[in-house]
């Protein structure tokens, strides 16, 4: 072969080498995970972005005690697909942290400033995706805006009362008597155990090498800012403005009957696998999957969740176009 031959036929193979990988490099590109910050008032919204910015949006709200970090393995994996966007609320990860007597620290107030955030963004249709703490947050969305929301992805999001369980006694107390006495009572939710158990506890025993310490470690970092314990126990005393909230909860099912997805994790010790049963009672067309999982299922059913939402998502015809409009 001579020398022109050679260069040649080297050259063909490099051409052809980078063309194999310009797919790769655009999927990797599409699934990148951007950190951002926008002003909703005076708040500083943290959030995460990846995805097409004209694709279908997922919205993406956590629970407690964590932030969009528990998002951090999902994100990517539907990225490809979906414009997938996940906030921190105000007083969570990395988002402003304005003191007790700057801000009220409500329910209603979080919602607020999570709805400050899509209209920030301009998002004007999701999917919500609601867990834990994201739910009552995520509802209050919905019921302001039900025309937005394009379907509900429910990870032990709870939106009825026999869905709380035993768990919930002393905060039920709580809510009937704010008094100092019962705000102590659940104070011991607030500690270093208390935090790692919110990921571990009711776990299986099989499963617990999968949760990663990074989780508890960084919620309960950013729990001991000055401060914030008690703003944890004003939202803890708030937190029956939620189960006041449900019967408005249960007629928006019943009235819209949303595309919904619950993929629940059954050894949850705070939500009951009966709440996961209730939305079907509200939304018969539901789809549940009940995993061997706990609270924060994502940790450990993170494939078999992202397999779920995709097939379902592919299904909902507001998330077969190709745009989000």
């Amino acid at each position: 072969m001579s020398l022109s031959s050679k260069l040649s036929a080297v050259l063909t193979l490099g051409l052809t080498g980078l063309a194999a990988l310009q797919p790769r490099a655009a999927h990797a590109a599409a699934d990148a995970v951007q950190y951002k910050s926008v002003k909703v008032g005076d708040l500083d919204i943290f959030y995460r972005e990846a995805g097409p910015r004209d694709a279908p949006t997922v919205l993406l709200l956590h629970g407690f005690p964590t932030s969009s970090f528990m998002f951090r393995n999902l994100i990517p994996r539907l990225a490809d697909r979906y414009h997938v966007i996940a906030p921190d609320y105000p007083g969570y990860g990395q988002s402003s942290f304005p003191s007790r007597d700057q801000f009220e620290y409500t329910f209603e107030n979080l919602s607020q400033a999570i709805a400050g955030f899509t209209d920030a963004l301009g998002l004007k249709r999701y999917a919500l995706y609601i867990q834990d703490y994201g739910s009552p947050i995520g509802l209050r969305l919905a019921l302001a805006h039900p025309e937005r929301v394009t379907a509900l992805i429910v990870q032990n999001g709870n939106a009825y009362e026999e869905g709380l369980s035993d768990a919930w006694a002393p905060l039920r107390e709580l809510w009937k008597n704010p008094t100092p006495a019962n705000r102590e009572q659940v104070r011991h939710f607030l500690t270093a155990e208390g935090t790692r158990q919110q990921y571990v506890g009711s776990v299986p025993p099989a499963q617990l090498s999968a949760v990663s310490p990074d989780t508890w470690t960084l919620d309960w970092s950013l729990m001991q800012r000055p401060g914030n314990i008690d703003v944890q126990l004003d939202l803890f005393g708030d937190y029956g403005s939620n189960v006041a909230l449900y019967p408005k909860f249960h007629e928006y099912f019943r009235t819209y009957q949303p595309a919904t997805l619950i993929v629940w994790g059954r050894h949850d010790p705070f939500f009951t696998v009966a709440g996961a049963e209730a939305y079907k009672r509200d939304i018969p067309k539901a789809e549940l999957h009940l995993l061997d999982a706990g609270h924060f299922a994502l940790e450990t059913e993170g494939a078999a969740i992202t397999s779920y939402i995709r097939a379902f998502l592919a299904k909902q015809s507001a998330y077969k176009v190709a745009r989000n409009q």
